[in-house]
């Protein structure tokens, strides 16, 4: 990797924890797994934000199509945020998810501003329940218009098969999962979780 493209990737991973990430790190597209039973998994069990935007399910274009993706990448930038486990099934859960896309979004828009003008993100989370929560319909698949919101609303990685227990490994970091019956061993014991995305650079 040149000097050049090594100081435009940390520029990007000290813009991603500025904007609130708990860590970011830079990986090789070639260490990200892809998987056809995650990504089916958004539609049995069905997930109850299949169908509503257009970055979920069916209105992506998958595994196959990421794999497609990668091809054009070498480089990429994955970031995690480390949260309260219970924040993830409160109110608060908006608003780390929301987070998560203006991170990513942030992310893609500096990447392209340094000439990656592919350069491609993905969060986690219904853009859809995020964003357009208020509106009855995505625009975009209820009218063919445009996004809402697309400076912040980007696609859901469950919907392309990313496995992001293995991402996570691939960035040195432990996988923390949220669940209702987490407990802590002692009242001054959090509990945490941990949500990622992710954006193809270069």
């Amino acid at each position: 990797m040149r000097n050049e493209q090594q100081d435009e990737l940390s520029a990007l991973i000290n813009l991603a924890c500025r904007l609130g990430a708990g860590s970011a790190k830079a990986i090789c597209t070639a260490d990200i797994s892809i998987e056809d039973d995650l990504a089916n998994l958004c539609r049995e069990p069905q997930c109850e934000n299949y169908g509503l935007g257009a970055g979920c399910p069916p209105y992506v274009s998958g595994p196959s199509g990421f794999r497609q993706l990668l091809k054009e990448f070498r480089q990429a930038v994955v970031f995690k945020l480390d949260v309260p486990s219970e924040s993830l099934f409160s109110s608060e859960r908006q608003d780390i998810f929301r987070l998560l896309h203006e991170i990513a979004a942030c992310i893609e828009q500096s990447a392209v501003e340094m000439g990656y003008l592919n350069a491609k993100a993905f969060a986690g989370g219904s853009c859809k329940r995020l964003f357009c929560q208020d509106n009855p319909k995505c625009r975009v698949l209820s009218e063919g218009g445009e996004c809402r919101h697309p400076e912040l609303a980007r696609p859901s990685m469950s919907g392309f098969g990313i496995n992001v227990s293995k991402l996570m490994q691939t960035a040195g970091w432990t996988m923390n999962r949220a669940n209702p019956g987490n407990t802590v061993k002692s009242p001054s014991e959090t509990s945490m979780a941990t949500v990622c995305g992710l954006v193809l650079v270069g």
